[in-house]
């Protein structure tokens, strides 16, 4: 009995199955393609990454250039509070210490 015609052409439709490198030979055009594209894919997930990471550096930017400003204002306010009160003492003796230590030319 000859064998059934499905038999056949399962046979007949699976060829010798290539390896990777005698597929990637025959097409060589479409991995280039897919290598390229993947390639731009990453670059465009690297720099949309690299994107948000400014995007936080510059609000850590502003956020410490606040706090700069906050402090400064606050070693001021300490220094001429010390100063106001060294102003008092009638020997002139601390005051005269405290503006060395700041550096002031009065």
């Amino acid at each position: 009995m000859a064998s059934p015609p499905d038999s056949r052409m399962r046979v007949q439709a699976n060829p010798r199955r290539l390896g990777f490198i005698a597929n990637a030979k025959k097409h060589r055009q479409g991995f280039f393609q897919f290598f390229i594209m993947t390639g731009v894919l990453l670059l465009s997930v690297r720099s949309l990454g690299q994107k948000y990471r400014l995007s936080d550096l510059r609000e850590d930017t502003a956020a410490l250039r606040d706090e700069r400003d906050q402090l400064t204002d606050r070693m001021n306010s300490i220094k001429s509070g010390l100063l106001r009160e060294a102003s008092l003492d009638s020997s002139g003796l601390f005051a005269a210490r405290l503006r060395k230590l700041f550096g002031d030319a009065e």
